[in-house]
């Protein structure tokens, strides 16, 4: 996931490898120091013993403990950074076992219900347990995670860097000819909330005929939305690109006028921190109509860097949308307090430091560390995830 791979490269303080099951991607993604997860070759009835009869978890009857055991004696790491809840309920025979600190990271999907997971909310507390921080995406995430179990005195908040020289700021003005040009980018799922922007386009088209709406990402709902475009009577103007290449999505950001994110909690709980696409057309200054959600509210600010309203009510973001495109003046200044409160919150520089100090502070807890300088704070701090780099 980009968002991933942009901390791991932004990364100064200390010297960081990857563990990982598999490679994707890995010239868009370049990374020097990876280290995959083999398959073993394990004895059949050894497997089955250890699997039916002792009960032993996943990570030992496929041989990836004693792999992941061995990686990091040899490269001496201090500390482990689990991406993912999920991720780390299942390294936890491992965690539990090992005498370096591990922290772990929550990004929104992996507080959901899992019900292919057995007793995933009694695991995510033997997690919370055995590991001295866990970091959240969000304030919201954050209150999830307590929700669950997980003590207060825990949790960190480590927010979404944004490298600002990759989204610079871009002057915007009203288009003459009533092209005004809306934009969504994201998974085609069911949180993002694409369905609500589709029927909250139809009703704003009503006034802006000129208008057209660009949807950047995939997913398993295309075809549902795009029947439900035809439906409207707008299909016409609504226009799926797919995922676009950062140099494309910029363009596609510094064209646009507004930006749409209206996330709203699926049926499993399913709950965005804060999207990195709209953290990304903020820095740009793009105005943004989305939800109260999740997040969301942590970077949108409402009335000042775009508007925020009720899940699932697309009445109400169509009539969001049409304030902002009816003042030129609110189009510029609610741009330019985006971008800066995306400077100010959300750069990455900024959270890398944080980042690196919260490393600090759970090698010290653990007092794993002959020493602690104010910056590096550790010789190697491995990031584990089930694939990574990865769209």
């Amino acid at each position: 996931m980009l968002h991933i791979y942009r901390q791991v490269k932004a990364l100064r303080g200390v010297h960081t490898f990857v563990v990982t099951k598999e490679v994707q991607n890995a010239e868009r993604f370049p990374f020097d120091d990876i280290e995959v997860i083999p398959k073993r070759r394990t004895n059949l009835l050894v497997h089955g013993w250890l699997k039916f009869v002792e009960r032993r978890p996943p990570i030992v009857y496929r041989g990836e403990y004693q792999t992941l055991d061995s990686l990091l004696r040899r490269h001496g790491a201090d500390l482990m950074h689990i991406y993912f809840g999920h991720t780390g309920v299942h390294l936890l025979p491992f965690i539990e076992q090992w005498h370096k600190p591990c922290v772990v990271s929550f990004h929104g999907a992996d507080v959901a219900h899992k019900p292919e997971i057995k007793d995933y909310p009694g695991k995510l507390r033997r997690l919370f347990n055995a590991v001295p921080l866990v970091f959240a995406r969000s304030q919201s995430l954050a209150d999830r995670l307590t929700q669950l179990g997980c003590p207060q005195e825990k949790l960190r908040i480590n927010r979404t860097g944004i490298p600002l020289d990759e989204f610079p700021l871009v002057d915007r003005e009203s288009p003459r000819d009533g092209k005004w040009k809306v934009v969504q980018a994201c998974r085609l799922i069911p949180k993002k909330g694409v369905a609500t922007s589709l029927r909250a386009f139809a009703i704003f088209k009503k006034d802006y005929p000129n208008a057209e709406f660009v949807i950047a990402g995939k997913g398993p709902l295309q075809p549902e939305l795009e029947m439900l475009a035809g439906g409207l009577g707008i299909a016409r103007d609504v226009h799926f690109v797919g995922f676009l290449s950062q140099r494309k999505l910029h363009e596609l950001y510094a064209s646009a006028h507004l930006f749409l994110h209206p996330s709203e909690i699926s049926p499993n709980q399913d709950q965005e921190g804060v999207p990195n696409s709209v953290l990304e057309a903020m820095a740009t200054g793009l105005p943004v109509v989305a939800t109260r959600h999740g997040g969301i509210p942590e970077a949108v600010d409402h009335g000042r860097t775009g508007f925020l309203v009720a899940e699932e009510d697309h009445v109400a973001l169509a009539n969001a949308m049409q304030l902002i495109v009816g003042s030129p003046v609110l189009l510029q200044e609610m741009g330019a307090r985006a971008h800066a409160k995306i400077k100010e919150r959300f750069g990455q520089e900024t959270q890398i430091d944080r980042l690196e100090s919260f490393y600090e502070e759970a090698i010290t807890m653990n007092g794993v560390a002959e020493h602690v300088d104010a910056r590096p704070i550790a010789r190697i701090a491995p990031q584990f995830a089930e694939r990574l780099p990865a769209k």
